[in-house]
């Protein structure tokens, strides 16, 4: 099928936009941001044991090959290496973590039952974890780095986090988010901004830009996010790593700030992060807890029995930046090593109504749950525990180097106060045909490859001037559809590439067979530029 162009008009409301974007960024640039260039280089991976899977790590631990406090310790000398870098660190915990690495090597030395009997009971046993500020991790900080909360701590364990503990994973801090975690970039006036580790002027994506980057910079070998528009998505895609935006329900959304109100439980999912596409399903396995058997993750995949899709972009939308040219050219890629590989068809589609994603990601978040109750303005969660911000207020203190708040979230709270509810009717009716259609197409066996970003990783504030570009991901909440990202290697740039994988619903063990795939096809994971 054919790539449909914009229209005339399309082409120049474009041009006139692109031409405000690139002013209104060196402006911004030039006023508020010229203290965010950072031209420095990771250090390269010195330790070996900072390239192993966390599946492998919890083989080896248990087998006494290595012990859980060389691997932790591992982990902890990297961080100390690329936090200073990164910012994706915003409290350790590493003097505890070696205490219960220590722990776990006792448990392993006195543990009458051997290997097979961890395996069961503790299979991730004396790993490494990092968790994402927004999570409850008892006695961490848990403030989405809003600077009124500063001093919250966490009391207990979001559900899976405790699961993932409960499973022998060690957690060796938590790490940075958007403000309000309501941001595709990782900043906030509490604990500043976090890089990309594969270019630092670069972002890292958000909310759980902390997460993708430390697992980019092999500062941690698994991660604990969560997606309401995008926010495991984007940061996997920006930092070449793995992600999966769970089926909505399957894992507990509890004892994470903000709270999800109106209907947002619907479209938020909590989900693993890591650099190895072998410990995707081991971990959603733990994150689920009972629900885990709706998702029949322990079902053989054949891939060659699978259908297959492809949709290239979004249709030509106003709203949202045309997919590059090297980013359209990847997912042929994949297209072309699957019908090579397995001898599958693969089907390329359009969906219209992609073109109103961001329209109807919007309308759906602004709607009251069954009882009637609207979300929870955001200008709200960004006073607790005080009172409401006043958006336009903070924009003014903004301009004078005085609020509290980012531009974004400003930004944001500004535009929350203009309703969706106006377009909601016409925008509902369209989400209910593309649920059906895309329902019918997916099936039970279908896996359709869909961009994660118009583009490889932005620079620094740059998404503040195309604030829409996450409509790619945001539709797929909408739609409550599981999604792999998968890493697709390094441009020329040595940015990572990479493609969205959906199946539908309650079919998690797809995308995540096809990550698989992917991994070995394209190289999964690359350790960045140290040169």
């Amino acid at each position: 099928m054919a790539h449909r162009s914009l229209s005339v008009t399309e082409q120049l409301q474009k041009w006139i936009y692109d031409a405000f974007v690139a002013l209104g960024f060196v402006l911004y640039r030039f006023v508020y941001a010229r203290d965010t260039e950072n031209k420095g280089k990771l250090p390269p991976i010195g330790n070996p044991l900072l390239t192993v899977s966390a599946t492998q790590l919890a083989g080896r631990i248990r087998r006494r090959e290595v012990s859980s406090v060389e691997v932790v310790q591992a982990y902890i000398d990297r961080i100390q290496q690329v936090n200073p870098l990164v910012n994706a660190v915003v409290k350790d915990r590493f003097s505890a973590a070696l205490q219960e690495a220590a722990q776990v090597d006792k448990l392993i030395e006195e543990e009458p039952g051997g290997e097979e009997v961890l395996a069961d009971r503790l299979p991730l046993l004396g790993v490494p974890l990092s968790v994402k500020e927004s999570f409850g991790l008892q006695g961490m900080p848990n403030t989405t780095g809003i600077v009124s909360r500063r001093g919250v701590v966490a009391t207990a364990d979001a559900p899976p986090v405790g699961l993932l503990k409960r499973a022998g994973a060690i957690p060796l801090g938590v790490t940075n988010t958007s403000e309000g975690c309501m941001w595709a970039e990782s900043h906030n006036h509490l604990y500043g901004i976090t890089c990309n580790p594969y270019d630092l002027e670069r972002i890292p994506g958000g909310s759980s830009g902390g997460e993708g980057s430390l697992l980019g910079a092999a500062g941690a070998v698994i991660g604990v996010g969560s997606d309401i528009g995008g926010s495991i998505r984007m940061p996997c895609f920006f930092n070449g790593v793995f992600g999966h935006k769970t089926t909505p329900g399957v894992v507990s959304n509890e004892n994470q700030f903000p709270p999800f109100t109106g209907r947002h439980e619907e479209y938020a999912s909590a989900g693993p992060m890591c650099r190895y596409a072998e410990d995707l399903l081991p971990m959603l396995k733990i994150m689920a807890g009972p629900n885990a058997s709706m998702l029949r993750l322990n079902d053989e995949v054949e891939l060659k029995k699978l259908r297959f899709f492809t949709v290239p972009d979004d249709g030509g939308s106003p709203l949202t930046s045309p997919v590059s040219e090297e980013l359209r050219q990847i997912q042929r890629k994949v297209v072309e090593r699957l019908q090579a590989d397995l001898g599958v068809s693969v089907q390329e589609v359009r969906f219209p109504e992609f073109r109103y994603g961001f329209r109807i990601w919007d309308a759906y978040m602004s709607l009251p749950d069954k009882e009637g109750k609207p979300p929870v303005p955001f200008a709200v969660e960004l006073g607790k525990p005080g009172r409401p911000v006043w958006p336009l207020w903070e924009a003014l203190k903004s301009m004078l180097g005085k609020s509290d708040h980012t531009v974004a979230a400003i930004s944001l709270a500004i535009m929350e106060m203009k309703s969706a509810s106006g377009h909601s009717s016409f925008l509902i009716k369209m989400k209910e045909k593309l649920q059906k259609d895309v329902d019918d197409l997916l099936g039970t066996d279908g896996v359709l490859f869909y961009p994660s970003h118009p583009r490889v990783a932005p620079k620094h504030h740059h998404l503040l001037f195309r604030p829409l570009d996450f409509a790619y991901t945001g539709i797929l909440n909408v739609l409550g559809l599981p999604v792999t990202q998968c890493p697709l290697g390094l441009n020329k740039d040595g940015l990572p590439m990479g493609v969205q994988v959906v199946s539908g619903k309650l079919q998690d063990r797809l995308p995540l067979a096809v990550a698989l795939y992917l991994e070995k096809a394209f190289g999964g994971w690359r350790e960045p530029h140290a040169s």
